[in-house]
């Protein structure tokens, strides 16, 4: 099972969700855990009977909420710990000291943080990663328009003395509007959509799935999409 860490502050739980829905089209097998703080998934995903922790299946994605480590959900599962969960690709998302270190993330595969340039998602971002042992190399995923020299050098500024390094590349996600407008009206009506998003949001998504799928096939890439985007 591949693991990807989605850290930082930043709410990017429906991000990860609509990042998850591709990967499924696409024939992976996917589970996307919640392991912040505020747990956001209980809240946007349907589920039939809430509990402090569960795992419910949503469009073909499993979503864990509520669960401290990988060993908790095998637990919850009836899995025993030495067994390797039967996931194609986990999503982690993390946004805590704690949640990093229970979940392992140095061991995981890739490492993603997400932020905006507001003081509150760069910082209790950074703080989230400040209890790394090991050192990591993360990619920054920056939902803002425009992303000033300055601020970026203010984060770099923030990280140091932490153990990440971080990956000359960058993705940026123009946030607009209507984006937000958009992902609102699918929680209300529990579905995920595509088909209104801007095309720079759509195209992020794509991008960011190349770069998680090993030897992606761009046709399947591009047929699954257009599938979730027709609603079908």
């Amino acid at each position: 099972m591949k693991k990807i860490g989605f850290i930082g502050a930043y709410d990017k739980t429906d991000f990860i969700v609509y990042m998850a829905k591709i990967l499924v089209e696409m024939g992976r097998k996917v589970l996307l855990v919640d392991g912040t703080l505020t747990q956001k998934a209980k809240y946007i995903i349907p589920v039939i009977k809430p509990s402090k922790a569960y795992v419910t299946e949503f469009e073909g994605i499993d979503i864990a909420v509520g669960f401290e480590s990988f060993d908790n959900i095998k637990e919850y599962l009836g899995m025993p710990k030495m067994v390797e969960l039967s996931y194609d690709i986990a999503l982690v998302d993390l946004d805590t000291v704690e949640g990093v270190r229970t979940f392992g993330l140095e061991s995981f595969e890739q490492h993603y943080f997400v932020t905006s340039f507001d003081m509150y998602s760069i910082k209790r971002g950074i703080e989230s990663i400040s209890g790394l042992q090991t050192p990591i190399h993360a990619t920054k995923v920056i939902f803002a328009k425009n992303a000033l020299k300055e601020e970026d050098d203010y984060l770099n500024f923030l990280a140091l003395g932490s153990k990440i390094t971080w990956e000359e590349e960058r993705i940026y996600f123009p946030f607009e509007v209507g984006d937000q407008t958009v992902i609102y009206n699918n929680q209300r009506v529990s579905k995920i959509k595509f088909k209104k998003l801007s095309n720079q949001y759509k195209e992020g998504l794509m991008y960011l799935t190349t770069k998680i799928v090993d030897d992606v096939d761009g046709n399947l890439l591009r047929k699954a999409f257009k599938k979730i985007e027709r609603g079908v």
